[in-house]
């Protein structure tokens, strides 16, 4: 399925890029409506149903993108994969898409992790030095995670930089056994 997701992000990422969309509005467009299809179960069983008839799906797909404005080329492309039976991988196609746009764009994807919410301040830094050892623009996406005590867990592709303590106790424990 990897593939299959791969080349859905790499079609709407074509379209968005040739129709200049501001990309961080798609982005943000698509993932509203993953979000909508997480949250909604009701939605999502709508959706996958193949007893119930396109159209009817499309009447539902119009009435969510009217409520919050969704441009039309992201709906076209929700609509395509209603018509194709692919509604559940819209949260892996809608990741990739965003990865993709991010590497056409020159940008590096980092995920970083910490004990608590980051300030302003401290997220233009973290980016920054992202940015100097990575060689590129940084697009980060934060999250919080109370069991690492303290510190930062910086994840850049496939690369990851553990400056949590959880991390650090980790590796004291490791020498320690070791010696």
């Amino acid at each position: 399925m990897a593939s299959v997701t791969i080349r859905y992000a790499n079609a709407l990422a074509d379209v968005v890029l040739s129709n200049r969309l501001d990309v961080t509005t798609a982005v943000r467009d698509l993932n509203n409506i993953v979000s909508m299809t997480i949250e909604s179960e009701d939605l999502r069983k709508v959706w996958e149903n193949p007893s119930i008839a396109v159209a009817q799906k499309r009447a539902i797909l119009d009435g969510l993108v009217g409520m919050v404005g969704t441009p039309r080329i992201i709906r076209n492309f929700v609509a395509v994969l209603i018509d194709h039976q692919r509604v559940p991988l819209l949260p892996r196609i809608a990741r990739q898409f965003e990865l993709e746009l991010n590497h056409r764009m020159g940008f590096a994807d980092a995920e970083v992790t910490s004990v608590h919410e980051l300030s302003a301040q401290d997220r233009q830094m973290i980016e920054q030095q992202i940015a100097k050892v990575v060689g590129k623009s940084v697009r980060a996406r934060y999250k919080t995670n109370a069991t690492l005590l303290g510190g930062a867990i910086i994840r850049v592709g496939s690369t990851v930089y553990d400056g949590s303590i959880k991390g650090q106790l980790a590796k004291i424990k490791e020498q320690l056994s070791a010696s």
